[in-house]
């Protein structure tokens, strides 16, 4: 869809039309002569969390390169670029580095073959299976064309490479190394995330919670051991932990409203020994998610009274009742600022066409994400979208009864490197210059 002169002046202030008509070739050519080749090699050697200190260093020199004063080692292996371009908003943007610990199956002629000793000492292979390669691509390019379009804009842009969103503590980690008073608190802060769930060349932006919640719950359930053929002398944790289990699931199903995202999944139950004996002790592992602080609290509060009142039920004293533990690091959700969203969800239309919104997708799954870390304490105006990373073709084999679309963190991950990266270039460059304008 071809812009209007009006439409530009619009969304990019003083940026030219024939500028502004000509960005998605500029993006399309900086992939063919570098982005390309940068995305193979960031995907070739991934790295895992807290431990990018190679994905950090390439990162860095590339954003130098392209005119930015960055500071590394931020929050352990994260890094800061700043570029100061007369008066404005001081507008963040965001991308993580890490890997994962998962041996890549993609059949990927660049597929990473790379291996790392993990935190626990033990030799394992990394692949970048949730695209992380294709944000931090995507920063670079976004750092070029915001170089290269200075007259285009006017205020200060800060980039951001986040180490650990996959294990949900680089963002908090950037924060206790006080990147808002080192290098000044934004005004707004931006992210988005490939998927492989959404079409490429397609763009979503939820008016709302893209991302949930999430804590980690551990339930101890206390028994009185005994031998397996005499359960009378004894109370059986396992018993009780089973009904625990169960009643966990009505707390979703009978006390949320229908429409209300919540999630309580019991990921882990460890209880006994041998098959004659009854243990005197159960562990349950509960992840926990919501899209909202007043849902998370009512979850909290539910899981307690459910695990108490059924071990009071068994007959249990005060003193044994089931322990409920709640880890002191929950992750809030992530909340997109409506203005902020539909401001954007209007620059986007004007200049990439209606079209380019994926109207269909839905989100199904409660996954989480660390960047609100950086948005709730202090609030900052946010938005965080998503990229499409999977070609229609494939969607329509899947339905046709043909391979499964791989999902994120699967072995057989893949995304289409070239729409996905200059997608999510070209996106954040209108972003940011709707929220920089020239004087």
């Amino acid at each position: 869809m071809k812009k209007t002169l009006l439409a530009t002046l619009l969304c990019f202030g003083s940026l030219s039309a024939a500028t502004a008509s000509t960005l998605s070739e500029h993006i399309q050519q900086d992939y063919q002569t570098h982005l390309g080749a940068l995305f193979k090699h960031f995907h070739q050697h991934p790295e895992l969390s807290h431990m990018e200190t190679q994905t950090a260093k390439r990162l860095a020199q590339e954003l130098r390169a392209a005119g930015f004063e960055v500071t590394e080692g931020v929050g352990k292996t994260g890094i800061v670029a700043m570029m100061k371009n007369g008066p404005g908003p001081l507008v963040m943007m965001r991308a993580d580095m890490d890997g994962l610990p998962v041996e890549e199956k993609s059949g990927l002629p660049y597929a990473s073959k790379a291996t790392q000793t993990d935190w626990d000492g033990n030799k394992v292979n990394v692949m970048h299976a949730c695209g992380h390669d294709v944000h931090i691509t995507s920063l670079v390019g976004t750092a070029r064309r915001m170089a290269a379009m200075k007259d285009a804009w006017s205020g200060t842009l800060m980039l951001v490479g986040q180490p650990a969103e996959e294990r949900v503590g680089g963002a908090k980690g950037m924060m206790q190394d006080n990147i808002w008073g080192r290098f000044g608190q934004p005004d707004y802060a931006l992210a988005f995330h490939v998927s492989s769930e959404i079409e490429t060349g397609k763009i979503v932006a939820v008016e709302g919670s893209p991302y949930s919640g999430v804590d980690s719950v551990d339930i101890i359930v206390h028994g009185v051991g005994a031998h397996g053929a005499s359960p009378h002398r004894g109370k059986d944790p396992i018993v009780l932990g089973a009904q625990i289990v169960l009643a966990l699931q009505t707390i979703v199903s009978r006390e949320i409203a229908p429409k209300e995202p919540a999630l309580i999944t019991v990921g882990a139950f460890h209880s006994g020994t041998k098959h004659n004996i009854i243990s005197d002790k159960a562990h349950l592992q509960l992840t926990v998610r919501n899209d909202s602080w007043e849902t998370r609290e009512y979850l909290m509060a539910a899981i307690k009274r459910v695990a108490e009142n059924l071990g009071r039920a068994a007959g249990l004293p005060e003193d044994k009742l089931p322990e409920v533990i709640i880890d002191d690091e929950p992750t809030p959700p992530t909340v997109n600022d409506i203005p902020l969203t539909q401001r954007l969800k209007k620059a986007w239309a004007a200049n990439m066409g209606e079209p380019v919104f994926d109207e269909n997708y839905r989100r199904l799954g409660m996954g989480a994400e660390d960047f609100p870390f950086f948005t709730t304490k202090p609030y900052i105006p946010s938005t965080y979208f998503a990229v499409g990373g999977t070609p229609p073709e494939a969607f329509a084999a899947e339905k046709a009864g043909g391979p499964a679309v791989p999902s994120h963190h699967s072995p057989l991950f893949k995304i289409s490197p070239e729409p996905a990266v200059t997608k999510g270039v070209e996106a954040t460059v209108i972003a940011l210059l709707d929220l920089m304008p020239k004087a």
